[in-house]
């Protein structure tokens, strides 16, 4: 049996670049891996059967279920040679779902890991990541193991270094599908500024100047239909975040802390918010296995 952790995201920032002809839209993006994961076990079986358990199971059942895991696990046995994939995988869900947190693409990005190290084929690195790539545009940030400055479609990367940071992240009682909050930025959407600053000071460990510059370009057209994200945000700064936005295509908002303390602090402004910590320590596991 492997057992594998599939960490949650953030988008430190998210800059829109437009619309493709593909129908993807062209952005840039650092995506910051989080200690909150959900953990995934796979053992050997006849065919594919995916088994959802944990606190968020009734989520991720009213969302579809599990189907970037069943594409993650299609798509890497296709690279592989097999006619199906062969697993049972036991998912322990704990990262809220359609909350822009990423926990369906770090599910997928684990699959596909698991996968080739449960039957062991050893596809290249470049292969692996070409089969994230196929499932979903987050997949290959998140299957790297690490912070990543991420562009193209958000499928294209490369590391960045990060110091650790400590966030409030507080969900919302809605969901908002990825296609939805792209689809109302075509609408009248801006481009956010160049994000030179923002990496500079997420990669120098200055969370000061980094919680003044966070920005989600997709935050404005999101809350322009569920303005109760706004209302959290300012809830936050007024509680003394060092700066809060909403992460990914929402509804869940993010805030900068000083330290985990200070973190404990600003979360008691907004029931239901919790708190954690970037890049994880559990990747210092080997390829995040435990």
């Amino acid at each position: 049996m492997i057992a594998r952790l599939a960490h949650a995201k953030l988008n430190v920032f998210l800059r829109v670049l437009g619309r493709r002809e593909d129908g993807f839209h062209d952005v840039e993006t650092v995506i910051l891996p989080l200690e909150l994961h959900d953990r995934l076990t796979f053992e050997e079986a006849d065919g594919l059967d995916v088994v959802v358990e944990g606190p968020r199971a009734g989520e991720l059942d009213a969302a579809g279920g599990d189907a970037l895991i069943v594409r993650a696990a299609h798509a890497w046995s296709r690279a592989a040679g097999l006619d199906a994939p062969r697993a049972r995988v036991t998912l322990d869900k704990r990262i809220p779902v359609a909350a822009g947190l990423g926990g369906g693409s770090a599910d997928a990005a684990a699959t596909i890991l698991a996968l080739d190290e449960l039957h062991g084929t050893d596809l290249p690195r470049e292969t692996l990541l070409g089969i994230a790539a196929a499932v979903g545009s987050d997949v290959p940030a998140l299957l790297h193991g690490g912070p990543v400055y991420a562009y193209g479609r958000g499928d294209l990367v490369t590391p960045v270094h990060a110091q650790t940071t400590h966030w409030v992240i507080a969900p919302s009682g809605s969901s908002v599908a990825t296609e939805d909050a792209y689809a109302w930025w075509d609408e009248r959407g801006e481009t956010g500024p160049d994000p030179g600053a923002v990496i500079a000071s997420f990669e120098a460990g200055n969370d000061a100047i980094l919680g003044s510059a966070l920005f989600d370009d997709l935050q404005a057209p999101v809350v322009a239909r569920h303005p109760s994200i706004a209302e959290t945000i300012q809830t936050l700064l007024d509680a003394g975040a060092l700066g809060a936005a909403m992460t990914g295509s929402g509804p869940t908002v993010v805030a900068l802390a000083r330290h985990m303390a200070h973190a404990d602090q600003v979360a008691e402004a907004v029931p239901g918010a919790f708190v954690t910590a970037g890049p994880p320590r559990t990747m210092d596991a080997p390829s995040g296995v435990v």
